[in-house]
């Protein structure tokens, strides 16, 4: 009698817990400071049998640009646009600009006899415990920190040479000419409790360039797009990067810099 008020008990609970998750949706686990940012990969990789690939935005954005990548590499802003295939990597393209051989790893390696090895997992590891090799505690260690995210200040990391960020790449790809960085713009809150946005025009040169945000993301005339907050949660916008990839819309202080008198 028991085992069946306690079978019954059991499906009652599970049933309720289904009902809620189903209502009110469920809660995602929080990323770890190493996964936050990573994006899965998997237009291919089912077919062919592999693990979807798992790219790491920390460790690329410790020597890369964003620019570098998302405009001269053509990778799209948003995970699995790209549709990159391994006759693409192979070919340059993508990946393969630089997993080569000789910038980073290739597709291949080869054991100490000399024979080729596939080294597909060093990508193709979601689900499978595949260390890299800069570990990013150790690689951070005394870097400026950050209270969300993967609780790095990337942008004092930059400013006091902790990285060194490369923005062009050697071979098949034309220098940008050099440009004066537009002045910072204020950007006018609708809520009288929230301080205004003081854009930093400089700061994201750093990073993205000019080409990366317009005219796709932000239209070139100041002031001429509109956007709210739940635009930006939703991934529009500033939310292209931030609570992504760059810190999220949590660390409000960021962004609402200017001062209230």
């Amino acid at each position: 009698m028991r085992r069946v008020v306690l079978f019954f008990l059991v499906v009652s609970l599970l049933s309720v817990s289904i009902a809620f998750a189903q209502t009110f949706g469920t809660k995602k686990r929080t990323p770890k400071p190493h996964e936050y940012g990573n994006v899965v990969i998997n237009n291919f990789s089912a077919q062919e049998r592999l693990s979807p690939v798992v790219f790491s935005h920390w460790l690329h954005r410790s020597q890369y640009t964003c620019r570098l990548c998302h405009v001269d590499l053509g990778f799209a802003m948003a995970a699995g646009e790209t549709r990159i295939n391994e006759e693409d990597n192979r070919n340059g393209l993508y990946c393969g600009a630089c997993h080569d051989g000789k910038v980073a790893f290739s597709v291949d390696k080869y054991d100490r006899k000399g024979q080729k090895v596939s080294n597909c997992d060093r990508c193709h590891s979601e689900g499978k415990k595949i260390e890299l090799e800069t570990n990013f505690y150790q690689f951070v260690k005394g870097f400026p920190k950050a209270r969300f995210g993967n609780k790095i200040d990337w942008l004092k990391a930059e400013e006091a040479g902790l990285i060194k960020l490369q923005d062009e790449l050697e071979g098949g790809f034309i220098k940008a000419e050099d440009f004066k960085v537009p002045d910072d713009i204020e950007l006018n809150t609708t809520d009288a409790e929230m301080p205004d946005i003081l854009f930093s025009h400089e700061k994201h040169a750093i990073w993205n360039g000019c080409e990366l945000c317009h005219p796709q993301i932000f239209h070139i005339k100041k002031s001429s797009t509109v956007f709210d907050m739940q635009e930006i949660f939703d991934g529009k916008y500033c939310g292209a990067c931030h609570g992504k990839v760059a810190f999220t819309s949590m660390d409000c202080h960021l962004c609402h810099t200017k001062e209230v008198y």
